[in-house]
């Protein structure tokens, strides 16, 4: 079949296809956001290309050269996977008679021994990430995803610590949160819980929290004194926030259920599923890092004395600032010359 190829530029069907995407789908604005870009990496090779004439081969020069400049195997992946999404809707238009991305590969590099010791470094979502993960717990998530995943990311307490706090510890003038105890619950049996002390001394501490997380804990409690109204004597009532609303009323929820919640948001929004409740430690320490907090308010904060996996997230994160920073020096430079 004979196809007349379009005299569209790649810009010009990049901004299209995002709006396709964007209507066709129940398409999340972190994932446009993420999308945008993407596409972003692809414009300094390809913009103002008419779309029929992007071989395979410049397509995959693009590709390695991208990789040069030292974007991670993932980053590197979503680049890719947006290109091949525009391409392929390219084709299905008939704008274009070949679909350049069909042969491309992905560079390896070969893993130097920092490279090793990365990968021990524990995986996080990135600011980009959390946004689209904490978007998704508000649209589809189910009774009290939201509050949770909010106050575990923003402010890198335990998923035991959570699921054992009370009305009593949140201050609300001052808006600080008490760490004073963790749930332990190895059966998961709801009924059968224990409030323990800290996992440290130094975890027994006091946080500085978010006024959007003193909103939404104010939201949380009218909905929640509601309940106890109307149940009465039925509810368990000791002041637990995080507590059942269904069967068992009152009590708090086991810790098993944050983590099977979260792997189902993670899913929903396309992220990696093999994050934890805990990655958002070290998802809060990385955003810390990165907004210049010191380490040692870090450790504060997370209610660490001394802490290995801590001092490397903060350390990966700083070094690529660092990196980030000569980058940009060399840039700048350079457009002078």
């Amino acid at each position: 079949m004979y196809v007349e190829e379009s005299n569209q530029t790649f810009i010009e069907f990049a901004n299209e296809w995002l709006k396709i995407n964007k209507d066709s789908k129940d398409v999340k604005p972190g994932t446009i956001r993420v999308r945008v870009h993407e596409i972003g990496k692809w414009l300094p090779y390809l913009s103002r290309l008419k779309l029929k004439n992007i071989t395979r081969k410049r397509y995959q020069d693009a590709l390695i050269d991208l990789k040069d400049q030292g974007y991670s195997d993932s980053t590197m992946s979503g680049i890719n996977r947006t290109g091949r999404m525009i391409f392929r809707k390219a084709l299905e238009m008939e704008l274009i008679k070949k679909d350049p991305t069909e042969f491309a590969y992905l560079k390896k590099d070969k893993k130097t021994i920092e490279q090793l010791k990365e990968e021990e470094i524990p995986k996080y979502l990135e600011k980009e990430e959390l946004a689209l993960f904490l978007e998704t717990a508000m649209d589809y998530g189910l009774e009290h995803d939201y509050l949770m995943f909010l106050i575990l990311s923003y402010t890198g307490i335990r998923v035991g610590e959570l699921v054992s706090l009370k009305w009593k510890d949140v201050d609300f003038v001052n808006h600080t949160i008490s760490i004073t105890k963790t749930y332990y619950n190895p059966n998961n049996n709801t009924l059968e819980y224990l409030l323990v002390t800290p996992k440290t001394k130094k975890s027994r501490r006091k946080i500085i929290v978010d006024e959007e997380i003193i909103n939404a804990l104010k939201e949380h409690k009218e909905v929640q004194d509601q309940i106890i109204k109307q149940l009465g004597d039925g509810y368990y009532n000791k002041d637990f926030i995080f507590a059942k609303m269904e069967r068992q009323h009152g009590y708090p929820i086991v810790i098993k259920t944050v983590q099977n919640r979260m792997a189902r948001l993670l899913s929903l929004a396309e992220l990696n599923t093999n994050l934890t409740p805990h990655s958002l430690r070290h998802t809060h320490t990385s955003l810390l890092a990165e907004a210049g907090v010191a380490l040692e308010q870090i450790m504060d904060r997370l209610g660490h004395s001394d802490d290995q996996i801590t001092k490397d997230v903060y350390l990966h994160v700083t070094q690529e600032m660092k990196k980030e920073a000569s980058h940009k020096f060399g840039q700048l430079m350079r457009s002078l010359r």
